[in-house]
């Protein structure tokens, strides 16, 4: 006997499985159980009993329908056995056992229906189909795989730690923060589309509250090991959602697959129903070929298991027929139901989570059929779909990364003295920063969903923020307190979202530096608002695309001091709003492309520097306006297109730096020199072929450069200037260096590298200050010095 259990590669599944299975399909598994043990007993009987037994019966050849006369005599002597009893004799057939068998088989093949013959291997066939149906979905390459690695992470999610804090976070939570999820729910709920609106929801989530018991201390308990298994959770969730949303492979399958059992149901009802009633205990067998083996030709069969494979059949029609309604029901299901759409309304009423996304297709379907084992797991797989929840996550492993202790080893000293903190392309920002309090200076740089929560109020020295290419949410304690303690803000974006609108309100900011792509229109790009609020607002940076200074700059130009406009090229043209800022002391328009020096400068009485680098300047006779500005100290005009300095220069007797490196100057005009107060001089990366003897009347000059020039030679008055601190004279075409050097006793930084001299003079030595790590020359000239000198600038 074939044992029922070596049916079982036809429809075994992994024990995890089950979960996807609902009460419909198992109850059909259990039916085509018992229908496969009727197949199975009835193939056994099949092969282990005789199947039919004839006995040889004499007719008259004249009758025309032997069969039927054989029939009317064996229900007469069936009547006459009931009337009297008497003794009764065998016939003799002179047959022997070889004989019967051969009759036998040969009536089980001629005259035996079909129906009655093949009926067990029928129920086993057809419930073997059955079987490997209802599961065909766990074994297709297609979809097992996605189911797998559902399952596999259902089961991981629904045991996770992580799980278990996050549902019971939302009882202990503060009433301010569910007054807020209150609030941005009903705003999610206002922003959502007709099609997502009309989800359909999962009733069976409507009332499931999970009982977790825990304490609130133990709840915030969680190891970084644990931490990092939720992390990657959350990262195999998304990226298999991203996959498993894309198609609807599992849906359709199990869809088929249903719909192939409705079909062989009707089919088999059909057919069984019509052909049941062949299968008869008598059967009357005419073969006529077997005469002459035999002597007759027809016989009188009884089918010995017609009984028993009549009530089996009608067993097995009853079974088929509650098998194919429970698969008519599971058509409805399928069809009636939105199954490519799963919302998790009530999960994120029960949670408070609020932004659990609802999600379609196969992912949708499986999470259907999980809410048929037990709704519980979808509840909690919710859980690692939800970016609140990931953050969260991710917030509490930076903690356990990020102690106080690592990150005072990362404070140091910034340009602006202040003690600063310095964090690059972490996932967050760490709780623990807001336990440095003697944190001055914050920055933080490519940092996304970065969450400033009240407890910044702890940092009572910080008074510096620079955010680059961060986006940022502020708790409202946390926007009070910046607005009465951040000095200066650094802010560079690239969208919208990373300019934070609260910096229109910091009303005692005293600096701010913005950079990215600003427009004047809202319709083309990011717009600057209004600055008026900033009432102590003294220095604006913009590094920026802008085509004319933005009105928000003039709200501020009452007390605005220092103005720096850096382009990316674009041409700056409507410059007249720079009139109106007369307290500006610094000035810089940096590739704004401007060909002329601006009108509206002139006006700024109060502008102590002007820097115009890297635009188009060509001519700047305008200059002569700029004696008008008494206290203009410094001039930039580097890296522009100057071809010559004109005379009017000299009118700018309070210029103390002046800025002319990187342009195409030939000749420098004596008048230059005339700036009698000038501490500074940069003359570098021009096309200057001589220097005149004027220069020696520059007796304030600390700083002088014309490295990358064409000059032979030197006129003996600049070593008359002997404040000279530091000189550069590289790549020149200078072949000697005069001894009136030893004049410049000051001398901290001498650079002669790239010219054409065959020795240094001694007279060096007399320059006591200067050091040989200042001394910017060829080791082989630096050997033509004498050795006390040579030995005099290593010495520290």
């Amino acid at each position: 006997m074939i044992p029922v259990m070596e049916f079982r590669q036809f429809s075994e599944q992994q024990p995890a499985f089950r979960v996807l299975k609902p009460w419909w399909d198992v109850f059909t598994d259990y039916l085509s159980v018992v229908m496969l043990m009727i197949g199975v007993f009835g193939c056994t009987l099949q092969v282990m009993q005789d199947k039919i037994i004839c006995l040889p019966h004499r007719i008259s050849s004249g009758s025309e329908n032997i069969c039927e006369v054989n029939r009317s005599l064996v229900l007469q002597r069936q009547f006459n056995a009931s009337d009297m009893l008497r003794e009764m004799r065998g016939v003799k057939t002179d047959l022997d056992l070889q004989q019967y068998s051969f009759i036998n088989q040969m009536c089980y093949e001629k005259a035996l229906h079909w129906y009655a013959k093949y009926f067990p291997y029928l129920v086993l066939m057809h419930t073997l189909v059955f079987m490997v149906c209802s599961n065909f979905w766990f074994k297709f390459p297609g979809s097992s795989s996605k189911i797998e690695h559902f399952i596999s992470m259902l089961g991981k999610c629904f045991d996770s730690p992580w799980t278990t804090r996050a549902l019971s976070e939302v009882s202990g939570e503060n009433p301010e923060e569910k007054d807020q999820k209150k609030s941005t729910t009903s705003r999610s709920s206002n922003a959502l589309s007709p099609e997502e609106s009309s989800l359909e929801k999962t009733q069976s989530l409507r009332s499931i509250p999970e009982k977790i018991v825990v304490d609130k201390p133990s709840a915030s308990v969680l190891d970084k090991k644990e931490g990092e298994q939720a992390k990657a959770l959350f990262e195999k969730v998304k990226k298999f959602r991203l996959h498993v949303e894309e198609g609807d492979i599992l849906y359709l399958m199990y869809v088929r697959q249903t719909v192939f059992k409705v079909l062989k149901f009707l089919v088999i009802i059909a057919y069984n129903s019509f052909l049941v009633e062949k299968v008869q205990n008598e059967v009357c067998c005419e073969v006529k070929e077997i005469q002459d083996v035999t002597g007759y030709t027809v016989f009188e069969c009884n089918h010995n298991m017609a009984h028993l494979f009549s009530k089996l059949s009608y067993c097995y029609l009853f079974l088929v027929a509650v098998y194919g309604f429970t698969s008519l029901y599971t058509s409805y299901w399928l069809f009636y139901r939105s199954l490519k759409e799963y919302s998790f309304e009530y999960v994120r009423h029960e949670t408070g989570i609020s932004d659990i996304p609802d999600v379609k297709n196969d992912f949708a379907f499986m999470l259907h059929m999980i809410d048929q084992y037990d709704p519980l797991y979808s509840k909690r797989f919710a859980v690692f779909l939800s970016e609140v929840s990931e953050n969260k996550l991710k917030q509490l492993n930076l903690n356990h990364e990020w102690t106080p202790e690592k990150l005072r080893q990362r404070l140091q000293m910034n340009p602006n003295n202040r003690l600063e903190l310095q964090l690059f392309m972490l996932p967050g920002l760490p709780d623990t920063v807001f336990e440095l309090t003697e944190l001055q200076s914050l920055k933080l740089e490519i940092i996304n969903n970065v969450t400033i929560s009240a407890s910044i109020s702890q940092l009572e020295n910080l008074q510096e923020l620079s955010l680059y290419q961060c986006s940022l949410k502020l708790h409202p304690s946390a926007t009070s307190f910046l607005k009465e303690n951040l000095k200066v803000l650094r802010v560079k974006f690239d969208e919208n979202r990373e300019l934070p609108n609260w910096v229109y309100v910091l009303r005692n900011l005293e600096e701010l530096y913005l950079s990215g792509s600003l427009s004047p229109d809202a319709s083309k790009n990011i717009v600057l608002e209004s600055l008026r609020e900033l009432k102590c607002l003294k220095t604006l940076y913009l590094k920026s695309n802008l085509t004319k200074i933005p009105q928000s700059i003039v709200d501020v130009s009452s007390h605005l001091q220092r103005l720096y406009l850096h382009n990316d090229g674009t041409r700056l043209v409507m410059l007249n709003n720079l009139k109106k800022m007369t307290s500006l002391v610094e000035l810089e328009l940096v590739r704004c492309d401007l060909e002329r020096i601006p009108h509206g400068i002139f006006s700024l009485t109060s502008l102590q520097e002007i820097d115009l680098k890297e635009n188009n300047l060509r001519s700047i006779e305008e200059i002569v306006s700029f004696q008008h500005l008494r206290k203009l100290i410094c001039l930039k005009l580097w890296h522009n297109s100057i071809m010559y300095i004109p005379e009017h220069i000299k009118k700018l007797s309070s210029l103390e730096r002046l800025y002319f490196s990187h342009n195409k100057i030939e000749i420098l005009p004596s008048h230059l020199f005339l700036c009698n107060k000038l501490r500074y001089l940069d003359l570098s990366n021009n096309d200057i072929r001589f220097i005149p003897p004027e220069i020696g009347v520059l007796q304030s000059l600390q700083y002088f450069s014309v490295t990358c020039n064409k000059l032979e030679n030197l006129p003996d008055e600049l070593f008359f200037c002997k404040k000279l601190k530091t000189l550069k004279l590289g790549k020149n075409s200078l072949s000697i260096l005069s001894p009136k050097i030893s004049y410049l006793s000051l001398l901290t930084h001498l650079e002669l590298k790239g010219n054409h001299f065959e020795f240094l003079p001694q007279e060096l030595g007399c320059c006591c200050a200067l050091k040989r790590s200042s001394l910017i020359v060829e080791e082989t000239l630096f050997e033509t010095l004498p050795s006390d000198v040579r030995d005099q600038m290593k010495a520290e």
